[in-house]
């Protein structure tokens, strides 16, 4: 959490008394507006260290700016019944314009995904970064290459972090099959139980029944704090969680409000109102994430597949929780965690064309050092691609066959292939059989 509290502004009625009056504050709006930066949407904790258009005072400036902002109410409510709102600056429609164009239903399909062999192998690489991110921000504790291991070949997983990476992979890959589907409370309890299986530091047996998949009772209250005991947030109570996720599903599934909400504004809303309402006594920063993935992919955002949030909000954390406070005490905008979110898609989006860019640069690369080898497939180019810079990998025929989703047969023929060629090395791990990634691969490449 971030290390202390933003400022809360001061209340609205008072500034009003202190500037003048609602007429001599509007007559300010002018100067305030050809004075504004269009590219930022200050909170007072922030606005009050700049310094403010000539002839203003931070308290004139800062209601000038509070009266500008035209508001949108949602129906998610603060603990205090008050609604939530947003509104809708340059900033905010340049960004979700610009996501639009580059990851809406109509969007132009980057040239790494257009084909089958390669869209599978992007597809199963995201999943894999988004599961690992996401659990690391939870608190698992593995490398990404036994995370990865563990994916591919399908062992168990042997902790508790290597079982939070499984579930989130497991649980991306259900919201992909669940796209087409409305959002239900039993949906979002059923996301929630695959997220947290087996992963909860106290179960808290409920009627002989572990918390996984189930609502935070009357009496569990839970707050949002730090080591030093500063509250960041109280959840609403307990009581309220099952007429509260009734009302979040009406929302994902476009029933309310009656007004339109811009697809990607519906989905990090969502992402808010659960992180929000905080109705599980763990595992909510995750189920929230998953929802807005759904969110994504029901409306149409199909490149989210192959995108990943989490390993963009997991660099600048500070920032995500701090959008996350800003809106909370800022009386109920919206606003500062849409901005931040959508600067996180971009990144992300970013991220994404440049790690297609880059791959297509590694197997042009190395097509041209394999330009004196003849027959090899596609399947094998990538793990060669992989094997360059990992010495002593070893695979195995089921990792090769669950990553390229083809028959044991193909796989082993594969992997056998490259050994009789010299570019592995095979060899036993007990009845299994492996092959290992010589320490001077590149050397036994054509130059």
């Amino acid at each position: 959490m971030p290390s202390r509290l933003p400022r809360r502004p001061p209340p609205l009625q008072e500034l009003l008394e202190r500037c003048g009056g609602l007429q001599e504050t509007l007559s300010l709006l002018s100067l305030v507006a050809s004075a504004a930066e269009s590219d930022r949407y200050l909170h007072w904790d922030e606005l009050r260290h700049r310094p403010p258009p000539q002839g203003l005072s931070h308290e004139q400036w800062w209601l000038a700016e509070k009266l500008s902002r035209r508001p949108t109410p949602l129906p998610l409510l603060a603990s205090d019944h008050q609604p939530f709102w947003f509104s809708q600056p340059p900033v905010l429609l340049q960004g979700l314009h610009q996501i639009d164009r580059q990851a809406g239903i109509n969007a132009v399909a980057p040239q790494g995904v257009t084909s089958r062999s390669s869209r599978d192998r992007y597809l199963l690489s995201s999943l894999m970064e988004e599961a690992i991110t996401s659990s690391q921000m939870e608190g698992a504790a593995t490398t990404r290459d036994v995370a990865k291991a563990m994916i591919r070949s399908r062992r168990p997983p042997r902790d508790r972090s290597e079982r939070m990476i499984l579930n989130n992979f497991l649980t991306m890959q259900r919201i992909r099959e669940l796209r087409e589907q409305p959002l239900t409370p039993e949906l979002v309890l059923d996301l929630h139980r695959l997220v947290t299986k087996d992963t909860l530091d106290d179960p808290d047996r409920l009627l002989g029944k572990e918390f996984a998949g189930r609502l935070r009772p009357p009496g569990k209250e839970v707050v949002v704090d730090d080591a030093y005991g500063t509250v960041f947030h109280v959840p609403p109570a307990a009581e309220e969680l099952p007429g509260r996720l009734e009302e979040l599903c009406r929302f994902a599934n476009g029933e309310t409000p009656k007004v339109f909400i811009h697809p990607v504004v519906r989905a990090i809303a969502l992402h808010f109102w659960l992180a929000y309402d905080h109705p599980f006594c763990d595992g909510n920063g995750r189920t929230a994430r998953a929802l807005f993935y759904w969110a994504m992919l029901h409306q149409g955002y199909w490149l989210f597949e192959f995108i990943s949030i989490s390993s963009v909000i997991n660099k600048a954390r500070g920032q995500y929780e701090r959008s996350f406070l800003f809106s909370e005490s800022d009386d109920n905008d919206l606003t500062y965690f849409l901005l931040a979110q959508v600067k996180v898609i971009q990144q992300a989006i970013t991220s994404l064309h440049t790690y297609l860019e880059r791959k297509a640069g590694e197997v042009g690369a190395l097509q041209q050092r394999l330009e004196g080898m003849e027959g090899l497939n596609h399947r094998q180019l990538a793990l060669l691609r992989h094997a360059l810079s990992h010495s002593g990998f070893r695979y195995s025929v089921l990792c090769h066959q669950n990553s390229h989703g083809v028959s044991h047969q193909t796989a082993r023929s594969d992997l056998q292939k490259l050994a009789t060629r010299g570019l592995l090395t095979a060899g036993k791990d007990g009845r299994r059989e492996v092959f290992r990634v010589p320490e001077d691969l590149a050397a036994r490449l054509p130059a």
